[in-house]
C-alpha cells in the first residue's frame, strides 16, 4: 500500500488509495517528535483492514512523506555540531559571503551567523588552477593532519569544500574517504553541488552536513515506527521481515528514497510546500487551466507560487538568510497561517505572525491556546457554522476564545493610540486580524507575480491548506483576479501531490563557455550532456526503473557575458533565442548583439511512478442545483449577513452556488462571499468567479 503523509504545523495529512478510491486522515502534528505523528496517520489507515490482509500484501508499506524536519532544525539552529575543511587560505569564506547587506539602508541589521565557527573550519594545504590543473598537491601527511584536526573538533559532521573542486574532484574525493574511515559524517561539495561559486557551493555543502544528523535521525525513527504501527497484530508464520520503504519529497517537485535524503537533506528543505506545488499543478490541469497561482495556506504559514504550464526551478534560492543553491520549486513563504498570532508591536500597531501558536498549544478554541489566531477570528465571526473542524470530530471552544479576545479588545480600550485605535467589538477586532493576515498574503502574492513582470488578472487562484478557502476569494478579489479553483481535498492537496510525485534526481555541470550560436555550441556541450544523463539513468535505475519508464531532460543556465546570474532554458532547438526570449520576458529587455555564455549544463533524471487519480463524480440530476445543508449567521465582508451552508460532500458535476456561502469538508472550510458564484467540474472541483464588479 502507498501511503502519502504531509506533516505540517498544526495537522499532519495523509492521501491513500483504498479500494480504488482516494481517502484522506488528518491528524495533530507532535513538533517533537513528527514521526510519532506519521505512525498515527499509518494507524488510522490500518485500522479498518484485518491482520491477515495486511500481511498478505507482498509489496509491503509504501510511504513518501513530506517534512519540514530539515527547515525547522535550520530555521531554530538545531542542526549538528559542523566542521568544515577547505582550502587553505579560504576559511572564512562562510564569514565574508557576498559583502551584500540584507538590507541597504539599515544600519541595525544583523547577518546571520555562520552555521560553523572559526574553530570549526580547517584550512587543508591543497590548490588547484582554473582548468582543474594541480597547483599544489594534497598530501598523505596533509590528510592525516586534517584529519586529526577534525577529530579533536568532535563534530557530528564534516563539511568538505575545495577551491575549484567542480573543475576536479580528485582531491576533496581523497579527503571525504579519509574521514569516512575514521567515522565521521561527510557532506562533500562535488557531490552536492559541482558548480561554480565558492560561497554559494560551501554554504549549500554545510547546510548539508548541517541537517545529516537531524534528518538521519528523523528517518531512521520514521521506518521503525512506521513498520509497528503497520505490521501489528499477530503475523503468520510464513511471513519474513516487515517491508516498508520510505521516499521522501524533495525541493524540486520530485521524491528521492529515504537513503538518499538522509545523504543529502539539502534537497528537502521545501518538501511539504514542494508536494502541494505539484497537487495544485495536477488541479488545475483537471480543470483545463494553464495560468495559475498556488495558495497553500496552513497553520502556521502561506506559500505562494506562479505557474504557467510547468513547474517552475531555481537554483537561487535561501534559507534562514544563507544561500542554497540546490534546484527548489519557486516557492514564495510568509509566517502567515491559522494558526498565526495576532499581537500589538511597541507603536500599538496590529500585527498577525510570523510566530504561530502551531499544534501546540494551539489557537485559543482548540482549548489550549491563550493567544489570539486568524483561526480564533474566524470562529468569532461564524464562519465555521458551530460545527468544529474534521467533519466535527474536532470540536471548537469558541466561548473560549471570545472572552479572551474581549480582553484584548478591552486593552486597546484603555490604552488608545493614532496608530491603533479601540477597537469596537471582538468582531471589529477578528476583521482586523483577517484584514492584516490578507495584506501579508496578498504582498506574497504580488512578489511571485507583479515583481517578475506577471499580470495577476491573467490567473486564477488555486486554494488549498486549511485555511486557503477562508482567505481566497478576498485576495483574489483584491489582485483582479480570474477567480478560485477549489481542488478535491483541498486540507490535504500537499499530501495528494506527494503520492502522485515521481522519484527524481538532479545533475549538474559547469562549463563556462561562450557561445555565439547554437548549433555551433551543440558539439562542445554533447559530451557533458552524455556524462550527465548516463549518471541520471544509473540513478533511476538503482531505485527500480525499467528503461522505458525513465525520462531525461536537459536544461542550460545561459547569462549575458558579464552578468553575474543565469536563466535555465531547455537544452533543445535554439536556445540561445530562448535565452534571448525568457531574458525579455523577465527583465524587460534582451540585447541579441551581446555575447552569451552557457554557465551549467544539467539533467534532470526522472521516474515515471503510478498515479492515482481522481475519478469523476455523479452528474446532478436535471442539471438543479443540490439543496442547501442549512444555513447560518456569520459576518463576511464587514457585514452581518445570513449565508448558506453547504456540505461539500453533497455537490454533484454541474451543480452551482453563489454566495454568501460556507462550504464545509472534512479537511477544510471556504468562504463565497456576496456577488460570487461557484461552479462544480465532473471531478468535483469548485470553479468560483465574482460578478462583474465584485469587490471580495
Amino acid at each position: 500500500m502507498r501511503i502519502a503523509v504531509d506533516t505540517g504545523g498544526t495537522f499532519t495529512d495523509c492521501v491513500f488509495v483504498r479500494d480504488g478510491r482516494l481517502e484522506i486522515v488528518k491528524v495533530p502534528s507532535q513538533r517533537a517528535m513528527p514521526e510519532e505523528a506519521i505512525a498515527s496517520a499509518v494507524r488510522a489507515v490500518r485500522k479498518p483492514l484485518t491482520p491477515m490482509s495486511v500481511f498478505s500484501d507482498e509489496r509491503g508499506l509504501e510511504l513518501v512523506c513530506g517534512t519540514t524536519v530539515g527547515t525547522n532544525a535550520l530555521l531554530e539552529r538545531r542542526g549538528g555540531r559542523v566542521a568544515l575543511v577547505t582550502t587553505a587560505g579560504f576559511e572564512d569564506v562562510l564569514e565574508i559571503g557576498r559583502q551584500a547587506r540584507p538590507r541597504l539602508y539599515d544600519f541595525f541589521v544583523d547577518k546571520a551567523e555562520p552555521l560553523v565557527g572559526a574553530r570549526e573550519r580547517i584550512g587543508a594545504r591543497e590548490r588547484l588552477a582554473w582548468d582543474g590543473a594541480v597547483v599544489t598537491e594534497l598530501t598523505p601527511r596533509e590528510i592525516a593532519r586534517v584529519v586529526a584536526l577534525a577529530k579533536r573538533a568532535r563534530p557530528e559532521a564534516v563539511a568538505i569544500c575545495f577551491l575549484l573542486s567542480f573543475r576536479n574532484s580528485r582531491h576533496e574525493a581523497r579527503m571525504a574517504a579519509a574521514l569516512r574511515r575514521a567515522g565521521f559524517l561527510v557532506s562533500v561539495s562535488h557531490e552536492i553541488l559541482p558548480e561554480f561559486r565558492e560561497y554559494e557551493r560551501t554554504s549549500t555543502t554545510v547546510i548539508n552536513a548541517y541537517l545529516a544528523p537531524v534528518m538521519s535521525g528523523y528517518l531512521a525513527g520514521t521506518q521503525s515506527r512506521a513498520r509497528t504501527a503497520w505490521f501489528s497484530g499477530p503475523k503468520p508464520k510464513s511471513f519474513g521481515a516487515p517491508r516498508v520503504r520510505v521516499h521522501i519529497m524533495q525541493s524540486n517537485g520530485g521524491v528521492v528514497s529515504a537513503e538518499k535524503a538522509a545523504r543529502e537533506p539539502v534537497t528537502t528543505i521545501l518538501s511539504g510546500p514542494a508536494g502541494g506545488v505539484t497537487g495544485a499543478a495536477y488541479a488545475a490541469r483537471l480543470a483545463g487551466i494553464e495560468k495559475v497561482i498556488t495558495f497553500d495556506m496552513g497553520g502556521t504559514s502561506t506559500d505562494v507560487a506562479l505557474l504557467s504550464g510547468e513547474l517552475r526551478t531555481t537554483s537561487e534560492s535561501a534559507a534562514a538568510g544563507f544561500p542554497v543553491a540546490v534546484p527548489m520549486l519557486e516557492i514564495h513563504t510568509v509566517g502567515a497561517g491559522g494558526g498565526s498570532i495576532a499581537r500589538f508591536d511597541r507603536g500599538g500597531a496590529l500585527r498577525v505572525g510570523p510566530e504561530s501558536a502551531g499544534a501546540e498549544p494551539g489557537p485559543i478554541c482548540y482549548g489550549r491556546g491563550e493567544l489570539p489566531t486568524v483561526t480564533d477570528a474566524h470562529a468569532m465571526l461564524g464562519h465555521f457554522g458551530g460545527a468544529g473542524l474534521l467533519g466535527g470530530s474536532f470540536p471548537l471552544d469558541v466561548a473560549r476564545a471570545r472572552a479572551a479576545m474581549q480582553a484584548s479588545v478591552a486593552k486597546t480600550r484603555r490604552a488608545p493610540s493614532a496608530s491603533a485605535p479601540a477597537f469596537a467589538s471582538v468582531e471589529n477586532f477578528a476583521e482586523g486580524i483577517l484584514a492584516v493576515a490578507d495584506a501579508v498574503m496578498e504582498k506574497a502574492i504580488r512578489v511571485i507575480s507583479v515583481e517578475r513582470g506577471h499580470d495577476p488578472r491573467d490567473y486564477t487562484l488555486v486554494a488549498f491548506g486549511g485555511a486557503g478557502g477562508l482567505h481566497a476569494c478576498s485576495l483574489a478579489a483584491a489582485l483582479g483576479m480570474r477567480g478560485v479553483l477549489l481542488p478535491i481535498f483541498p486540507g490535504a492537496l500537499s499530501a495528494l501531490g506527494i503520492l502522485r510525485a515521481d522519484v527524481v534526481t538532479e545533475f549538474s555541470l559547469t562549463v563556462l563557455l561562450t557561445v555565439t550560436s547554437a548549433a555551433r555550441a551543440r558539439g562542445e556541450i554533447e559530451a557533458g550532456f552524455r556524462s550527465l544523463e548516463t549518471d541520471g539513468r544509473r540513478a533511476m535505475s538503482a531505485e527500480g526503473f525499467s528503461t522505458s519508464r525513465i525520462r531525461i531532460e536537459k536544461r542550460l543556465d545561459l547569462r549575458y557575458a558579464g552578468q553575474a546570474y543565469e536563466l535555465s532554458v531547455p537544452a533543445a532547438g535554439d536556445f540561445v533565442a530562448a535565452f534571448h526570449r525568457a531574458h525579455e520576458a523577465r527583465y524587460g529587455y534582451h540585447d541579441a548583439t551581446r555575447t552569451v555564455e552557457i554557465v551549467n549544463l544539467r539533467v534532470r533524471a526522472t521516474g515515471v511512478t503510478e498515479k492515482p487519480g481522481l475519478r469523476k463524480i455523479a452528474a446532478a440530476k436535471g442539471g438543479a442545483s443540490r439543496p442547501r445543508k442549512g444555513a447560518i449567521d456569520c459576518v463576511l465582508d464587514g457585514r452581518k449577513c445570513r449565508a448558506v451552508l453547504i456540505a461539500r460532500d453533497d455537490l454533484r458535476s454541474g451543480d452551482s452556488l453563489s454566495g454568501p456561502a460556507v462550504i464545509s469538508e472534512y479537511s477544510a472550510t471556504t468562504l463565497v462571499p456576496h456577488g460570487w458564484t461557484g461552479h462544480v467540474d465532473s471531478y468535483g472541483q469548485i470553479l468560483l468567479t465574482p460578478k462583474r464588479g465584485a469587490r471580495g
